[in-house]
């Protein structure tokens, strides 16, 4: 069995209405997915995290190393290449390019295999994890506070047991958003906030001291990745747990990440950072630091199953009779790509998001809905 095509699509679309965090605005999703063929008809899809067009050159620039190999062997593929990319690329983007095609030869090989690709990693110690919904960014709206609370309403209705919001428009801004949505949504709900590294360590420390007292699950991304050093020293400048880790990239970045002490909650985005046999790799790094994981997951259904499958497969620690939940993060903004490009559908049943139990990631692909989201031409 050898690989004879790989093809990449740039799908988009533009949203009913805009919505901003700290950096920038959204108005369009913008996503990458690559498509890789066997010569026995069988495929795998992936999907990268970040600019898309850059996404879809790096991975042209590394089909050729995978033309006429046996995509069984994805770990040795995987090798060749990051070193084809080493002396240009040890971060960013291509390694972006790289996780898209890793995604999408785990998903081949599940399929030629026939089983799960979190049992091919190993097993799953877990069959069900707690999706948190992702949303409550910043609109141009009238009365931000009243929008911000409604919307957080709306999934605590829905059944989520933890919802994720931005900060990053000012302190004094924040405290009133946050106290607000507390407020709304109760205590039972946990509450977490993501700053997407807009403040300094002297700002992002006067935030967490104002919002401990509203219980903060974690503060995601409070300053720049650029500086380890600050992270380690907001930890010991408040009680609440601070995640980051999504623009880090590889196994040596994370490692530089657990070196300087810099969080109590590692967030690898698996479409960005190596894909998931990189994933695995971090995951062992996190393990010897005994550093919890809960990855970034931005995308398509391509990406959150992806991450289902990484989550089923992480180690409990630490071990005991009742393991504690896992949790997978669920952008709940507006995404028509995700919602019609994959199946079966995410559901959320009790609270929770089942593993999926078919070969590969466990979701088929419309195709209709490639070429609807697509300018490229499917054969």
């Amino acid at each position: 069995m050898k690989i004879t095509k790989v093809e990449t699509f740039v799908l988009s679309n533009k949203l009913k209405e805009s919505f901003f965090f700290s950096q920038w605005e959204y108005n369009e999703r913008r996503i990458c997915i690559v498509k890789i063929t066997t010569d026995d008809g069988q495929c795998g899809w992936g999907e990268g995290y970040g600019p898309a067009d850059v996404i879809k050159s790096g991975i042209n620039l590394v089909t050729p190393l995978l033309i006429g190999e046996n995509p069984l062997e994805n770990e040795r593929l995987w090798f060749n290449m990051y070193r084809k990319t080493l002396d240009f690329a040890r971060r960013g983007i291509l390694v972006a390019s790289i996780s898209a095609i890793d995604v999408a030869l785990w998903d081949l090989k599940g399929k030629i295999l026939n089983q799960p690709i979190s049992v091919l990693m190993g097993g799953q110690h877990r069959t069900k994890v707690i999706p948190y919904a992702t949303g409550l960014y910043f609109s141009e709206s009238d009365n931000l506070v009243a929008k911000l609370v409604a919307e957080a309403q709306t999934y605590v209705e829905q059944g989520f047991k933890a919802i994720k919001m931005k900060v990053g428009l000012s302190v004094s801004k924040d405290i009133i958003l946050v106290k607000s949505v507390r407020e709304a949504i109760g205590n039972e709900v946990k509450l977490m906030i993501d700053a997407n590294h807009a403040y300094s360590l002297r700002e992002a420390t006067k935030l967490s001291r104002a919002l401990e007292q509203y219980n903060i699950d974690w503060f995601e991304e409070p300053v720049s990745p650029e500086y380890y050093h600050h992270y380690n020293q907001l930890r010991s400048k408040t009680t609440i747990p601070i995640a980051g880790g999504e623009c880090e990239y590889l196994r040596y970045g994370f490692q530089t990440l657990l070196d300087n002490d810099s969080i109590d909650i590692l967030q690898v985005d698996i479409c960005g950072a190596g894909g998931l046999s990189e994933a695995k790799r971090i995951s062992t790094l996190a393990n010897t630091r005994g550093v919890e994981i809960i990855p970034h997951v931005w995308g398509t259904g391509i990406a959150f199953h992806a991450a289902l499958h990484f989550i089923a497969n992480l180690e409990p620690i630490p071990g005991r009779l009742q393991p504690s939940n896992k949790y997978i993060e669920y952008d709940r903004t507006e995404n028509e790509i995700r919602e019609s490009l994959t199946a079966p559908s995410i559901k959320m049943k009790n609270g929770y998001i089942d593993i999926p139990q078919l070969p590969g990631l466990g979701i088929q692909i419309d195709e209709k809905m490639v070429r609807h989201f697509s300018s490229e031409i499917l054969i």
